[in-house]
């Protein structure tokens, strides 16, 4: 007779079989049970089914855990004709993320006040296709509503350390900086920073008109550098929980490597784009490659991805950061910086990861775990019972050209447009109903998450 762990009473509502399960102990065929949308076992991948539950057989497709992706835009309220949640959302799914975290910045207004984090939540509420969670921001004037924040749920608090690109939304100078990071730790929170150093980058020369060398130019590595050293002898200093977000510049990554094996409780986060693409192969005026830090040569690509192999780098999530059409104007100085992603992540990762020889279970490791570690998401990221039934079901070896009006996000603008892309998501579970592939629900069925020691 067939054991089924959980709770008393928990008989199985579902049956997932894949001959490619990617579990906290390897890729192996398994039947994975599902029950009130947890999972209360990993069985042998004939096992027969439990009286009553549905039985779903994968095949040959390899079930992944649900990705969790912590750095995505909404935008919505006060933005939403660039991206709202009903949209990124869907993009969501399509793309097998079931849990994302929303940045504190482009929605008007920016979720740097509790009121404003509850006005963001009522955007969002019934109208959200996968769990969405939000970063609180940490800005001059708002030290000492940093902690009404945390107890309010957000899961961190996002900095800028250059000018952020809009004005409701201002950096931390290197005191306001302490200050913020004295407040966060006296309550154990987590601050995450864009690291680019603003007096470095005023020194570079500033771009003008649409030659990507020109734009690269402007936004130097060294500006990267600077600040990430800046804010890891800070973080030394006063004990606190840092993390690098959307690390592009390789070149600070033994910074990262010797801060982590000093015993700073720093992480570091890359994007797929940082990933897949090259400043060798974008043409002048594709401002659809603009982003901010921004995307640089072959040879730094090849030592990023020596960093997620070595653990210097911890995750790699989206930086989806979206805008409408006309905001991408042929010139690199006047146009909006930001990629949209949210739906290609996974594809676009799988397909440059396994070509470098990186498994499945990398991509997961990279995806799903290691963001939800970061985030304290204790019933996300694996595979593994009392976790939620999140899962993205891809078939590693099918192909596809990526076509912008496929996609979910609200704007066709992608840097992957016509681009050959291996994986394709063939369908997202979110606790046990599928909502992305045959038979999807038909509503929105995502939740509004909050941090807490069990989140």
């Amino acid at each position: 007779m067939t054991r089924f762990e959980g709770a008393r009473g928990d008989a199985p509502e579902l049956l997932l079989r894949a001959t490619r399960v990617v579990t906290p102990e390897g890729v192996r065929p398994a039947a994975v049970a599902v029950a009130h949308g947890r999972i209360t076992a990993l069985l042998p991948h004939d096992a027969p089914a439990p009286h009553g539950a549905v039985t779903v057989d994968y095949g040959t497709a390899a079930l992944l855990p649900g990705l969790v992706d912590t750095h995505v835009h909404i935008n919505d309220p006060g933005r939403a004709d660039w991206e709202g949640f009903p949209t990124a959302t869907r993009a969501a799914a399509a793309g097998g993320v079931t849990t994302l975290l929303d940045m504190p910045l482009n929605s008007l207004p920016p979720t740097t006040r509790p009121e404003w984090l509850a006005t963001k939540r009522a955007a969002a509420r019934g109208r959200v296709h996968v769990d969405v969670g939000f970063w609180g921001g940490a800005v001059p004037d708002n030290r000492p509503l940093l902690r009404p924040l945390h107890q309010a749920g957000v899961y961190g608090f996002k900095c800028f350390l250059s000018p952020s690109g809009v004005e409701e939304f201002p950096l931390l100078d290197p005191d306001q900086l302490a200050a913020a990071m004295t407040e966060i730790t006296g309550f154990d929170g987590l601050l995450i920073a864009h690291a680019e150093d603003p007096e470095r980058l005023a020194a570079a020369p500033e771009p003008t008109g649409p030659r990507y060398a020109d734009f690269l130019a402007s936004r130097p590595a060294a500006a990267e550098h600077a600040a990430i050293e800046r804010l890891l002898t800070l973080a030394a200093r006063l004990g606190a929980r840092v993390h690098v977000l959307h690390l592009s510049a390789a070149s600070a990554l033994p910074l990262i490597a010797e801060a982590k094996a000093a015993g700073v409780a720093v992480t570091a986060e890359t994007c797929p784009h940082f990933l897949t693409l090259t400043a060798e192969e974008i043409p002048d005026g594709a401002t659809e490659f603009k982003c901010c830090p921004p995307i640089r040569e072959a040879a730094n690509q090849d030592a990023l991805w020596a960093g997620l192999a070595d653990g210097t780098l911890d995750c790699v999530v989206s930086d989806h950061s979206p805008c409408t059409t006309d905001l991408k104007v042929p010139d690199f100085a006047r146009a909006w910086g930001g990629i949209s992603s949210l739906q290609l992540g996974l594809p676009a990762v799988w397909t440059a990861a396994a070509a470098r020889g990186h498994s499945l279970a990398d991509v997961a490791r990279w995806m799903a775990t290691a963001p939800a570690r970061l985030a304290g998401l204790h019933r996300k990221g694996a595979i593994e019972p009392g976790r939620d039934a999140d899962f993205a079901v891809l078939d590693p070896e099918a192909e596809f050209t990526v076509d912008p009006a496929a996609l979910h996000h609200r704007n066709p603008v992608t840097a992957y447009a016509g681009r050959p892309l291996r994986g394709v998501v063939r369908a997202t579970w979110l606790r046990g109903t599928r909502v992305a592939g045959g038979g999807t629900a038909p509503v929105p069925t995502g939740r509004l998450i909050e941090r807490s020691p069990t989140a």
